[in-house]
């Protein structure tokens, strides 16, 4: 069933122009992921299919039978109504009897009751109801009476996350659910739920994301949108990368052509004389079709990563005995650490768990309970916080970077000036003399992210850098901070993010304790799993029977479980062993695939990829399996 047709779409605002002439369906059943720099009209789109935004030109046709539904970065809501009243404000049948039966409850009129209770079976309110409590709990919203004005913004956009769920389970008409990085302000736990529940579930959906691990669990359809066109990918972000790449191959093979043939002809046209024949003519519009593909500016900046940083002494940052307490709750209890040079470290935990607060306490930006912190003198931190930019309304980009200063510096003397800098954060010429009040949303994260790094720090303090971010910009970032030769602290729910680039965490497991775990974040988290799992298997093991001397043995109950095989217990140990490696090896697959250019390359390490995913997924499969026994 066709639920989208869209032909020849065109949007621009002012003299930038969006996209061009884009053409898509979207069917039934289909789950595509939006990929682009912030700025190219990702969010514009979206609006247009809502009906909130009008194209320049072009159609958009949505079958009448279809109900679109969006989960928007702008979320709005009357704050004076409490989290439960804000639930019951949809609009459809199932949540009408649900509000009708809440009122009965109230009531002595045995007619309405009798009516709310036949409206509640007919619309199949009651597995709604059920329905909506299980996502409010997975989404750790327990106070339904708390008012949607006293929440924090991550809390009113988890409310937002589970009305909208609620919405397309309560519709039985057909959905077309679009979502606008929907795992922000969400811990790894909410991400994974949300992601297994999306990945199963029966619906048609278009959502932009910069968490490469949710794509590639929840699509399995890639739209990329760049130079104001739509290119169309069948599989996942590694695919897409591929394409990308052969794509970018051909059309500088394209460009390389049409040099050569330009030089030729513009001697050509030097030559000629001002009067034109008809076949002279055509050649000189065939030349200009040819300036234009000669033109096309293909390259992709490439960071130069030999900068020159301020020097690391032998003292970095040490904590000793840090403790910190807000009312009865512990966020930190004695906790000690002493960072090294060029160590990379990410902070892990659920939302509140205290991992900004530790942050702000190691910069003195809020106070201690007690401990000691010992900071070295040649230590210059870089804090990239989730406040925002401060900045003028009508300041302009370059200006506000070169109130740092004119150049950055490179190593050997040399130095980059700052609009050099800014487009290798993705600025072209045109954004960067433009106010910074005009920019959108992630293209502000991007400049503040640039204007930290351009104060060339020696110790980065990154909380949640992430959310909002483009997944060009994210690999922008990500190269960077591979080469970055200071420390680095992450606080961070990507978990690809977080893979690729620390290599030691502190996880924040609740009541003051901090867990010191080296390996990356997904090797933490099997790790955590591993000992849930037994913890979990200890707990629910019967106390063994004591043996009585002299009484016949008692046959063993056939339901007990019977105990692990010495070839099973082997098994295990060698799964066990194996699946870090396994995982080491996908993550490495996985960087390489980033950052490689060859085809054939690309294409070895993408079936190398294919198998160990396929070995890890059987050894994770078969470990739940021994588990049990």
């Amino acid at each position: 069933m066709n639920y989208v047709s869209v032909e020849n779409l065109t949007k621009s605002y002012g003299v930038k122009v969006l996209f061009e002439n884009i053409s898509f369906h979207v069917n039934e059943g289909d789950k595509i992921a939006i990929v682009a720099k912030n700025g190219s009209g990702k969010s514009t789109l979206l609006k247009i299919l809502m009906g909130n935004e009008i194209a320049d030109s072009g159609t958009v046709n949505i079958n009448k039978d279809i109900q679109v539904v969006l989960f928007d970065q702008e979320i709005e809501f009357d704050s004076d109504l409490t989290i439960d009243e804000f639930m019951m404000t949809l609009d459809s049948a199932p949540i009408q009897a649900l509000k009708n039966y809440h009122q009965s409850l109230l009531s002595t009129d045995y007619d309405f009751i009798e009516k709310a209770l036949a409206e509640m079976e007919i619309h199949k309110a009651w597995d709604l109801e059920n329905d909506m409590k299980q996502i409010l709990s997975q989404l750790k919203i327990t106070d339904l009476e708390a008012k949607m004005g006293t929440l924090s913004g991550g809390q009113i956009k988890r409310v937002a996350l589970a009305k909208l769920l609620t919405e397309t389970r309560a519709e039985h008409r057909h959905t077309l659910l679009i979502m606008d990085e929907p795992t922000n302000h969400l811990d790894v736990e909410m991400v994974e739920w949300l992601e297994s529940y999306l990945s199963k579930a029966k619906i048609t959906l278009i959502l932009v994301t910069h968490d490469r691990y949710f794509l590639d669990a929840v699509c399995g359809i890639i739209w990329e949108m760049e130079d104001k066109n739509l290119y169309f990918h069948n599989g996942s972000y590694a695919t897409y990368l591929e394409n990308k790449m052969i794509r970018e191959d051909n059309m500088n093979a394209t460009i390389d052509k049409a040099n050569n043939l330009y030089r030729k002809e513009l001697e050509w046209m030097r030559r000629q004389p001002k009067a034109r024949t008809t076949k002279s003519k055509s050649r000189q519009d065939d030349f200009y079709e040819t300036e234009k593909i000669a033109k096309t500016d293909t390259r992709k900046e490439s960071l130069e990563l030999d900068f020159e940083m301020k020097r690391l002494g032998n003292k970095i940052l040490e904590l000793r005995n840090i403790s910190k307490s807000y009312g009865e709750k512990l966020l930190l209890k004695d906790f000690s650490y002493q960072f090294q040079r060029g160590e990379k470290v990410g902070i892990v935990g659920k939302n509140g768990a205290g991992k900004s607060t530790l942050l702000n306490i190691i910069q003195g930006l809020e106070p201690k309970d007690s401990g000691e912190i010992e900071t070295g003198e040649t230590i210059k931190f870089g804090y990239f916080s989730q406040k925002g930019l401060k900045y003028k309304e009508d300041e302009r980009v370059i200006d506000f970077i070169k109130e740092i200063s004119e150049n950055f510096p490179l190593a050997n003397g040399r130095t980059i000036s700052a609009s050099q800098f800014l487009r290798l954060f993705l600025f072209d010429d045109q954004t960067q003399y433009s106010p910074i009040s005009k920019l959108s949303g992630g293209e502000k994260r991007r400049l503040h992210l640039m204007y930290i790094l351009y104060q060339n720090p020696n110790f980065l303090i990154f909380d949640e850098p992430t959310n909002d971010l483009d997944l060009p910009t994210l690999t922008v970032l990500e190269n960077f901070l591979l080469n970055f030769q200071g420390s680095l602290i992450i606080v961070s729910h990507d978990r690809y993010f977080m893979d690729r680039i620390v290599d030691h965490i502190l996880a924040f497991e609740g009541e003051g304790k901090i867990r010191d775990f080296i390996g990356n974040f997904s090797e933490y988290r099997e790790a955590k799993s591993r000992e849930d799992a037994l913890e979990k298997n200890a707990v629910s093991k019967p106390e063994p029977v004591k043996e009585i001397v002299a009484v016949p043995e008692i046959q063993q109950p056939a339901s007990q479980k019977r105990k692990m095989s010495f070839k099973e217990q082997r098994e295990l140990e060698t799964i066990e062993k194996e699946m870090p490696e396994l995982e080491q090896q996908r993550a490495k697959i996985m960087d390489q695939l980033n950052n490689e250019t060859d085809y054939e390359k690309v294409s070895q390490l993408s079936a190398e990829l294919e198998t160990i995913s396929e070995k890890l997924e059987n050894y994770e499969m078969r470990w739940l399996e021994l588990q049990e026994i």
